[in-house]
């Protein structure tokens, strides 16, 4: 198999997905809005990760393109767990896309203590051998979200998914923790909302 010219469209895909979505970034501030936008990053799967993943899943090759979703990865952190929501109904409407499914994984969150909110999407994209669906995974997180599942992924990483059990319990103790510290700041939105619109003004009026 040429995995360059599969993965092609993939990467095609978490290039113009990034940049539309950094748009939208720029908009907010342009109307000097809250971005509920923190920011924006993208992945196609290394091939490694894609064999071990089709081992472990069972997904054959000829399956590949609609069984295995996150071969095109896209994430948008977030400020608060408000955000995540304002980005979600804002993505159902658009027509760039089609969203196929939804994985709330933030008030059903996973075993581990994972939190985020997950679309996998069909996006259109156009090869030399014409119009292709690509499907791709957005995921949607606080920035707390971020710091936890970054660093469970590390640990999965090197532990190969056997993560030990006292570290587990650590893990999901952590997970609590980045969760309460989500509902904290959601109490205080407002004035750290109003607070970056001042330094945003200012910033704008010195430029």
């Amino acid at each position: 198999m040429d995995w360059r010219t599969f993965l092609a469209p993939y990467a095609q895909v978490v290039d113009e997905l990034k940049v539309k979505l950094r748009g939208m970034r720029a908009q907010f501030e342009y109307e000097s809005h809250h971005s509920p936008i923190e920011f924006v990053t993208g992945r196609v799967k290394p091939i490694s990760s894609i064999k071990e993943k089709m081992k472990r899943k069972h997904i054959p090759f000829e399956k590949i393109e609609t069984d295995l979703q996150d071969i095109a990865g896209l994430r948008i952190v977030c400020q608060f767990v408000d955000d995540i929501h304002d980005i979600v109904n804002r993505l159902r409407s658009r027509e760039d896309f089609e969203i196929m499914e939804e994985r709330d994984y933030i008030n059903h969150k996973k075993e581990s203590g994972y939190r985020s909110y997950h679309l996998i999407i069909q996006y259109p994209v156009e090869t030399i051998h014409g119009l292709r669906q690509i499907i791709a995974e957005i995921q949607i997180r606080t920035l707390a979200m971020n710091f936890w599942a970054t660093n469970e992924h590390s640990l999965n990483y090197k532990y190969e998914g056997q993560i030990p059990e006292k570290i587990q319990t650590r893990l999901k103790r952590a997970a609590e923790a980045a969760f309460r510290l989500d509902e904290e700041m959601a109490k205080i939105k407002d004035e750290i909302q109003e607070a970056q619109r001042i330094y945003h003004t200012k910033k704008h009026n010195h430029t």
